[in-house]
Protein backbone atom coordinates (compact mmCIF):
# COMPACT_ATOMS: atom_id res chain seq x y z
CA UNK A 1 0.00 0.00 0.00
CA UNK A 2 1.00 3.63 -0.43
CA UNK A 3 1.26 6.25 2.29
CA UNK A 4 0.29 9.87 2.74
CA UNK A 5 3.59 11.02 4.19
CA UNK A 6 2.50 14.51 5.08
CA UNK A 7 0.38 17.51 4.23
CA UNK A 8 1.10 21.18 3.73
CA UNK A 9 -1.30 24.10 3.56
CA UNK A 10 -0.12 27.47 2.32
CA UNK A 11 -1.14 30.80 0.84
CA UNK A 12 -0.62 30.94 -2.90
CA UNK A 13 0.47 34.50 -3.68
CA UNK A 14 3.39 36.81 -3.04
CA UNK A 15 3.72 40.45 -4.09
CA UNK A 16 6.57 43.01 -4.18
CA UNK A 17 8.10 43.76 -0.78
CA UNK A 18 8.08 47.54 -1.20
CA UNK A 19 7.54 49.18 2.17
CA UNK A 20 7.08 45.88 4.02
CA UNK A 21 10.54 44.42 3.56
CA UNK A 22 10.77 42.75 6.99
CA UNK A 23 7.38 41.06 6.70
CA UNK A 24 8.05 40.00 3.14
CA UNK A 25 11.38 38.51 4.16
CA UNK A 26 9.72 36.47 6.91
CA UNK A 27 7.18 35.15 4.41
CA UNK A 28 9.93 34.34 1.92
CA UNK A 29 11.96 32.50 4.54
CA UNK A 30 8.84 30.58 5.54
CA UNK A 31 8.31 29.49 1.95
CA UNK A 32 11.94 28.42 1.65
CA UNK A 33 11.42 26.37 4.80
CA UNK A 34 8.45 24.68 3.13
CA UNK A 35 10.71 23.81 0.20
CA UNK A 36 13.32 22.37 2.55
CA UNK A 37 10.72 20.20 4.27
CA UNK A 38 9.36 18.90 0.97
CA UNK A 39 12.86 17.86 -0.04
CA UNK A 40 13.29 16.09 3.31
CA UNK A 41 9.99 14.24 2.86
CA UNK A 42 11.07 13.11 -0.63
CA UNK A 43 7.57 12.44 -2.04
CA UNK A 44 6.97 10.39 -5.17
CA UNK A 45 3.87 12.42 -5.96
CA UNK A 46 2.19 15.66 -4.93
CA UNK A 47 -1.57 16.24 -4.91
CA UNK A 48 -1.92 20.02 -5.13
CA UNK A 49 -5.41 21.27 -4.30
CA UNK A 50 -6.77 24.77 -4.62
CA UNK A 51 -9.02 27.16 -6.49
CA UNK A 52 -8.94 28.29 -10.09
CA UNK A 53 -9.30 32.06 -10.53
CA UNK A 54 -11.78 32.10 -13.41
CA UNK A 55 -9.09 31.09 -15.88
CA UNK A 56 -9.90 27.44 -16.59
CA UNK A 57 -13.39 27.42 -15.08
CA UNK A 58 -15.68 30.41 -15.54
CA UNK A 59 -19.29 31.37 -14.97
CA UNK A 60 -19.99 29.60 -18.26
CA UNK A 61 -18.77 26.32 -16.73
CA UNK A 62 -19.11 26.34 -12.95
CA UNK A 63 -17.22 23.21 -11.96
CA UNK A 64 -17.26 22.31 -8.27
CA UNK A 65 -14.50 19.67 -8.08
CA UNK A 66 -12.08 18.69 -10.84
CA UNK A 67 -8.85 16.75 -11.26
CA UNK A 68 -6.14 17.16 -13.88
CA UNK A 69 -5.47 13.93 -15.76
CA UNK A 70 -2.82 15.02 -18.25
CA UNK A 71 0.69 13.61 -18.50
CA UNK A 72 2.04 17.14 -18.07
CA UNK A 73 0.75 20.65 -17.52
CA UNK A 74 1.90 24.01 -18.85
CA UNK A 75 1.15 26.84 -16.45
CA UNK A 76 -0.70 29.98 -17.47
CA UNK A 77 1.99 32.48 -16.51
CA UNK A 78 -0.30 34.87 -14.62
CA UNK A 79 0.35 36.63 -11.34
CA UNK A 80 4.01 37.18 -12.11
CA UNK A 81 4.73 33.44 -12.12
CA UNK A 82 6.80 32.35 -15.14
CA UNK A 83 5.36 29.83 -17.57
CA UNK A 84 6.68 26.34 -16.90
CA UNK A 85 5.76 22.73 -17.53
CA UNK A 86 5.52 20.10 -14.83
CA UNK A 87 4.79 16.37 -15.01
CA UNK A 88 1.40 15.01 -14.01
CA UNK A 89 0.37 11.45 -13.20
CA UNK A 90 -2.49 10.38 -15.43
CA UNK A 91 -2.81 6.88 -13.98
CA UNK A 92 -3.02 8.14 -10.38
CA UNK A 93 -5.52 10.87 -11.26
CA UNK A 94 -7.83 8.62 -13.26
CA UNK A 95 -7.71 5.89 -10.62
CA UNK A 96 -8.52 8.37 -7.86
CA UNK A 97 -11.44 9.76 -9.85
CA UNK A 98 -12.86 6.23 -10.17
CA UNK A 99 -12.28 5.52 -6.47
CA UNK A 100 -13.88 8.81 -5.44
CA UNK A 101 -16.93 8.05 -7.58
CA UNK A 102 -17.57 5.02 -5.39
CA UNK A 103 -17.48 7.28 -2.34
CA UNK A 104 -20.03 9.90 -3.41
CA UNK A 105 -17.63 12.25 -5.24
CA UNK A 106 -17.79 12.93 -8.95
CA UNK A 107 -14.52 14.62 -9.93
CA UNK A 108 -14.59 16.25 -13.34
CA UNK A 109 -11.60 14.89 -15.26
CA UNK A 110 -9.81 17.67 -17.13
CA UNK A 111 -7.04 17.05 -19.62
CA UNK A 112 -6.68 20.46 -21.25
CA UNK A 113 -5.98 23.07 -18.62
CA UNK A 114 -3.32 25.66 -17.88
CA UNK A 115 -2.91 25.93 -14.11
CA UNK A 116 -2.94 29.54 -12.97
CA UNK A 117 -0.98 31.15 -10.13
CA UNK A 118 -3.07 29.31 -7.53
CA UNK A 119 -1.30 26.12 -8.58
CA UNK A 120 1.81 27.44 -10.32
CA UNK A 121 3.12 29.59 -7.48
CA UNK A 122 2.92 26.85 -4.81
CA UNK A 123 4.47 24.43 -7.30
CA UNK A 124 7.36 26.86 -7.78
CA UNK A 125 7.83 27.03 -4.01
CA UNK A 126 7.55 23.29 -3.42
CA UNK A 127 9.43 21.94 -6.41
CA UNK A 128 11.22 24.60 -8.47
CA UNK A 129 12.89 22.00 -10.67
CA UNK A 130 9.53 20.41 -11.58
CA UNK A 131 10.97 17.02 -10.70
CA UNK A 132 8.01 15.64 -8.73
CA UNK A 133 4.89 14.50 -10.62
CA UNK A 134 2.01 16.66 -9.46
CA UNK A 135 -1.75 16.17 -9.83
CA UNK A 136 -3.83 19.38 -9.66
CA UNK A 137 -7.12 19.06 -7.79
CA UNK A 138 -9.49 21.99 -8.21
CA UNK A 139 -11.81 22.95 -5.35
CA UNK A 140 -14.12 25.78 -6.36
CA UNK A 141 -13.97 28.74 -4.01
CA UNK A 142 -14.65 31.46 -6.59
CA UNK A 143 -18.17 30.81 -7.84
CA UNK A 144 -21.47 29.60 -6.48
CA UNK A 145 -21.86 26.93 -5.32
CA UNK A 146 -18.66 25.84 -3.55
CA UNK A 147 -18.36 22.39 -2.00
CA UNK A 148 -19.08 22.51 1.71
CA UNK A 149 -16.16 22.53 4.17
CA UNK A 150 -17.37 19.13 5.40
CA UNK A 151 -17.20 17.63 1.89
CA UNK A 152 -13.72 19.02 1.35
CA UNK A 153 -12.47 17.50 4.59
CA UNK A 154 -14.11 14.19 3.79
CA UNK A 155 -12.62 14.17 0.27
CA UNK A 156 -9.23 14.31 1.94
CA UNK A 157 -10.21 11.22 3.92
CA UNK A 158 -11.24 9.50 0.68
CA UNK A 159 -7.82 10.31 -0.78
CA UNK A 160 -6.16 8.82 2.31
CA UNK A 161 -8.11 5.60 1.84
CA UNK A 162 -7.30 5.50 -1.86
CA UNK A 163 -3.57 5.82 -1.27
CA UNK A 164 -3.56 3.17 1.44
CA UNK A 165 -5.89 0.71 -0.28
CA UNK A 166 -5.16 1.09 -3.98
CA UNK A 167 -1.67 2.44 -4.53
CA UNK A 168 1.56 0.45 -4.91
CA UNK A 169 3.58 -0.57 -1.88
CA UNK A 170 5.93 2.17 -0.79
CA UNK A 171 4.45 5.03 -2.83
CA UNK A 172 4.93 8.31 -0.95
CA UNK A 173 2.22 10.94 -1.47
CA UNK A 174 2.35 14.54 -0.25
CA UNK A 175 -0.95 16.46 -0.08
CA UNK A 176 -0.94 20.25 -0.43
CA UNK A 177 -3.85 22.63 0.08
CA UNK A 178 -3.39 26.17 -1.21
CA UNK A 179 -5.04 29.57 -0.92
CA UNK A 180 -6.14 32.03 1.73
CA UNK A 181 -5.98 32.91 4.35
CA UNK A 182 -8.37 35.80 5.03
CA UNK A 183 -8.88 38.38 2.32
CA UNK A 184 -11.72 40.34 0.82
CA UNK A 185 -11.25 40.65 -2.93
CA UNK A 186 -13.13 43.19 -5.05
CA UNK A 187 -15.84 43.54 -2.44
CA UNK A 188 -16.55 45.75 0.57
CA UNK A 189 -13.89 45.14 3.18
CA UNK A 190 -11.01 44.75 0.73
CA UNK A 191 -7.75 45.39 2.55
CA UNK A 192 -8.81 44.12 5.96
CA UNK A 193 -7.41 40.91 7.40
CA UNK A 194 -9.09 38.68 9.96
CA UNK A 195 -5.90 37.68 11.72
CA UNK A 196 -7.70 36.30 14.79
CA UNK A 197 -9.78 33.99 12.61
CA UNK A 198 -6.71 32.98 10.61
CA UNK A 199 -4.96 31.98 13.82
CA UNK A 200 -7.99 29.96 14.89
CA UNK A 201 -7.83 28.07 11.59
CA UNK A 202 -4.13 27.39 11.94
CA UNK A 203 -4.38 26.38 15.59
CA UNK A 204 -7.32 24.02 14.98
CA UNK A 205 -5.53 22.20 12.17
CA UNK A 206 -2.12 21.85 13.83
CA UNK A 207 -3.72 20.54 17.03
CA UNK A 208 -5.56 17.82 15.13
CA UNK A 209 -8.98 19.49 15.37
CA UNK A 210 -9.57 20.38 11.73
CA UNK A 211 -12.81 18.44 11.76
CA UNK A 212 -14.30 21.16 13.98
CA UNK A 213 -13.62 23.71 11.25
CA UNK A 214 -15.40 21.43 8.81
CA UNK A 215 -18.61 22.07 10.76
CA UNK A 216 -18.60 25.69 9.58
CA UNK A 217 -20.69 26.65 6.58
CA UNK A 218 -19.23 28.39 3.55
CA UNK A 219 -21.29 31.45 4.45
CA UNK A 220 -19.81 31.56 7.96
CA UNK A 221 -16.27 31.36 6.58
CA UNK A 222 -16.91 34.18 4.08
CA UNK A 223 -18.46 36.34 6.82
CA UNK A 224 -15.46 35.77 9.08
CA UNK A 225 -12.60 35.92 6.57
CA UNK A 226 -13.83 37.29 3.24
CA UNK A 227 -14.58 35.71 -0.11
CA UNK A 228 -10.89 34.88 -0.53
CA UNK A 229 -10.82 33.35 2.92
CA UNK A 230 -13.08 30.60 1.61
CA UNK A 231 -9.99 29.15 -0.06
CA UNK A 232 -9.23 27.58 3.33
CA UNK A 233 -11.49 24.70 2.26
CA UNK A 234 -8.42 23.41 0.40
CA UNK A 235 -6.59 23.44 3.74
CA UNK A 236 -9.39 21.24 5.10
CA UNK A 237 -8.89 18.83 2.21
CA UNK A 238 -5.19 18.58 3.10
CA UNK A 239 -6.02 18.06 6.77
CA UNK A 240 -8.58 15.39 5.91
CA UNK A 241 -5.88 13.42 4.14
CA UNK A 242 -4.27 12.93 7.57
CA UNK A 243 -7.32 12.95 9.85
CA UNK A 244 -6.53 13.85 13.43
CA UNK A 245 -2.81 14.35 12.78
CA UNK A 246 -1.02 17.24 14.41
CA UNK A 247 1.28 19.73 12.78
CA UNK A 248 3.24 22.93 13.06
CA UNK A 249 2.81 26.54 12.00
CA UNK A 250 5.62 27.47 9.63
CA UNK A 251 4.73 31.15 9.42
CA UNK A 252 1.87 33.60 9.67
CA UNK A 253 1.90 37.27 8.71
CA UNK A 254 -1.06 39.59 8.35
CA UNK A 255 0.03 41.69 5.35
CA UNK A 256 -2.39 44.55 4.59
CA UNK A 257 -0.23 45.66 1.66
CA UNK A 258 -1.00 42.30 0.04
CA UNK A 259 -4.61 42.36 1.35
CA UNK A 260 -4.03 38.83 2.67
CA UNK A 261 -3.37 36.86 5.79
CA UNK A 262 -0.29 34.91 4.68
CA UNK A 263 0.31 31.57 6.33
CA UNK A 264 1.58 28.03 6.03
CA UNK A 265 1.48 24.88 8.11
CA UNK A 266 2.87 21.37 7.91
CA UNK A 267 1.02 18.27 9.08
CA UNK A 268 3.13 15.16 9.51
CA UNK A 269 1.90 11.59 9.44
CA UNK A 270 4.18 10.71 12.35
CA UNK A 271 2.83 13.35 14.72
Amino acid sequence: MGKVIGAIAMSHIMFPPDGIEEQAERVLQGMLEIRRRVRALNPDLIILAGADHLNNFTLAMQVTLAIGIADSFETLGDGGVPVSRFPGDRAFAEAFARFAAHHDYELVQVEEMRPDHGTAFPKLVLDPGNAIPTVPLYINAAMPVPPSPRRCYRLGEVLHRFVEEERPEGERVLVVGTGGLSHWLRMPGEGQIADAFDKEVIDAIITGQAEKLAELSSEEIVAASGNGGLEMIAWLFAAGALPGARGEEIYYEAVPAWITGMGAIEIRADR
